[in-house]
C-alpha cells in the first residue's frame, strides 16, 4: 500500500501500514522532546523525518552528531536509525509534510513578557499545514497547550484555506508528552500517556499508532481538551506543592527547624508526596503550565487563587537566596560589593544542560546589581558563556581560593561528590546551599559561614 493512499481515519489502513512499515512520520520541532520522539518512531522501523527551523541543529543531526548528550540511551538509538536511514532532518517543512501521513507537532509554548502563553509557533505551523497537508493525514499535537486550543484555534487555522475539512479529509488529536529532561528514555518506556482525538475513532487510532512505538499504558480521553487539562493539572499540582514546601521552609528557617528532616519523616506517611524547596522553579514546564491554566481561567472568567499564590511564592525564592547571602556576608562584616561570588549550577534542574527560566538568572542579576563579581561553574556548560559570563572549566582549589562565597543553585550530582570542607579554601568562606546537599552541622564543624535554605 502506498503511503499516500493511507486514510488515517481508517483503522484497517493504519494497522496495515504499521505492520508493513509504510506509515511515514513527520515530527515538527526536534528539540529536547521532539528529537527523542522522532528517534523512537524511527527505531520502530517507521520512516521518520524531523523538521526544525534551527539550521545548525539540522546540520548537526545530518552530520551524524547527536546533540542531546545529557539524554542517556538515545545516542545509540540515534546512530542506529541514521545508519539504517530511517531518520533524517530538514528545514523544509513543505517536502516533509507532503510526503507524510502522520504529522507530530512538538513545538515550544513559551511565555511572553506578561506571562501570557505564546502559541505563535503552533499557529504558524498550522497556517502552513492548511496549505501543504496531504488529504487524509492525521495531525497530533504533543506540545502542552491550554484546554480548548485545538478546538478553538488549531482546527480553524488548518481549515482556513478551504482545502481541508475536519473529520472529512483531515484529522487531529493530542498525545501530550510526558517526560523529564535528562530522563526521557526512562519516561518514554515507563510512564503512561494520554491520548485524545477529535472523535472516539481517532482517539483509538492514535492509541494504535503510539502503542506500536511505546510499550506503556495509554489512557483514552473523551476529547483533546480533556487530555490537555489532565496534563496541565498534573504539572501545576507539582508547582503548587513546591510552593507549599518552599513557604514552609521560610518559616522553618526562623524556627530553627531543618526542612529536610521534616520531609524525610513526612514522606514515610503513605499519602504524602514529597517535594523539596529550592532557589526557585524553572524549566519549560511548571512555570509555563501554571500560567497556561491562569490564562485559561481569565478567558473563562474564573480566578485561580491558589495557583496565583503558588507562582508568587516560587518566583520569590531567588530573592530569598539573596537575603541568605546578604545575611552571611553581614555575619563576617564583609560587603557584597566588590566581592567574588561563585554560582554553582545554572541549569534549571540537576544533571541537564538547560537554562530555560532558571532561577540562577535572577540570582546572578541581583548580585550584579549589588556590584558583586560573578563566577560560574556548571559541568554542563563548562568553558562556554552563560548570561554573558565565562563558565569555569572545572571546580578546583585554585578557583575556590579566589572567591569569597559559593552559592549552590542547582543540585547537580557532581556537587554531591565534594566534601563540605573543600569550601574552606575560599577567602571568607561563605557557603549558601539552596538544594540541601550539605549537612549544616558538618558545615559548622568545617568552620564555614553556612546558610542552608530551609535548614533552620
Amino acid at each position: 500500500m502506498s503511503n499516500l493512499k493511507i486514510s488515517m481515519n481508517n483503522p484497517d489502513d493504519v494497522e496495515k501500514s504499521l505492520k508493513s512499515r509504510t506509515l511515514r512520520i513527520c515530527v515538527v520541532g526536534i528539540g529536547r522532546i521532539g528529537l527523542p520522539t522522532a528517534l523512537s518512531f524511527a527505531k520502530s522501523g517507521l520512516h521518520t523525518v524531523g523538521v526544525d527551523i534551527n539550521e545548525e541543529l539540522v546540520q548537526t543531526i545530518n552530520s551524524g552528531i547527536f546533540p542531546l548528550k545529557d539524554e542517556p540511551g538515545y545516542e545509540e538509538i540515534f546512530k542506529d536509525v541514521i545508519e539504517n536511514k530511517n531518520f533524517s532532518a530538514t528545514t523544509k517543512i513543505e517536502d516533509a509534510v507532503r510526503d507524510s501521513n502522520l504529522i507530530l507537532l512538538s513545538l515550544p509554548t513559551p511565555m511572553d513578557g506578561n506571562n501570557i502563553p505564546d502559541y505563535s509557533s503552533l499557529r504558524n505551523v498550522a497556517t502552513k499545514l492548511s496549505e501543504i497537508l496531504s488529504p487524509n493525514s492525521l495531525v497530533i499535537v504533543e506540545s502542552t497547550i491550554e484546554p480548548g486550543f485545538i478546538e478553538d484555534e488549531m482546527i480553524s487555522i488548518i481549515s482556513k484555506s478551504g482545502r481541508l475539512k475536519i473529520e472529512e479529509n483531515f484529522f487531529i488529536g493530542v498525545c501530550p508528552e510526558n517526560a523529564n529532561p535528562g530522563e526521557i528514555l526512562h519516561d518514554f518506556t515507563n510512564l503512561p500517556r494520554l491520548v485524545g482525538g477529535i472523535n472516539n475513532s481517532i482517539t483509538k487510532i492514535i492509541k494504535m499508532i503510539y502503542s506500536f512505538v511505546f510499550s506503556v499504558e495509554f489512557i483514552e480521553m473523551p476529547n483533546c481538551k480533556t487530555a490537555n487539562a489532565v496534563k496541565l493539572t498534573t504539572n501545576v499540582f507539582r508547582d503548587i506543592n513546591i510552593a507549599f514546601i518552599s513557604e514552609l521552609s521560610l518559616m522553618f528557617e526562623k524556627l530553627g527547624i531543618d526542612t529536610n528532616k521534616v520531609l524525610e519523616a513526612a514522606k514515610k506517611k503513605y499519602n504524602f508526596q514529597v517535594h523539596y524547596p529550592g532557589a526557585g522553579v524553572g524549566g519549560p514546564c511548571l512555570p509555563i503550565n501554571s500560567y497556561q491554566l491562569l490564562n485559561t481561567a481569565r478567558r473563562a472568567g474564573v480566578k485561580l487563587n491558589i495557583i496565583e499564590s503558588g507562582r508568587k511564592i516560587n518566583e520569590k525564592m531567588p530573592e530569598h537566596v539573596i537575603e541568605l547571602t546578604q545575611d552571611a556576608f553581614k555575619e563576617c562584616n564583609k560587603s557584597i560589593e566588590g566581592s567574588d561570588i561563585l554560582i554553582l549550577g545554572v541549569s534549571y534542574k540537576p544533571d541537564v544542560k538547560d537554562i530555560q527560566l532558571t532561577p540562577a538568572k535572577h540570582i546572578i542579576k541581583k548580585l550584579k546589581d549589588l556590584k558583586a563579581n560573578i563566577h560560574i561553574y556548571d559541568p554542563y556548560f563548562s568553558s562556554t558563556q552563560v548570561f554573558g559570563i565565562n563558565v569555569e572549566e572545572n571546580l578546583e582549589t585554585t578557583l575556590l581560593k579566589k572567591v569569597d562565597a559559593a552559592i549552590i543553585v542547582t543540585g547537580h550530582t557532581e556537587f554531591k561528590k565534594f566534601a563540605v570542607s573543600d569550601f574552606g579554601f575560599m577567602r571568607t568562606p561563605i557557603l549558601i546551599d539552596t538544594r540541601g546537599i550539605f549537612d549544616p552541622g558538618e558545615a559548622k564543624h568545617a568552620k564555614l559561614i553556612f546558610r542552608g535554605l530551609g535548614r533552620g
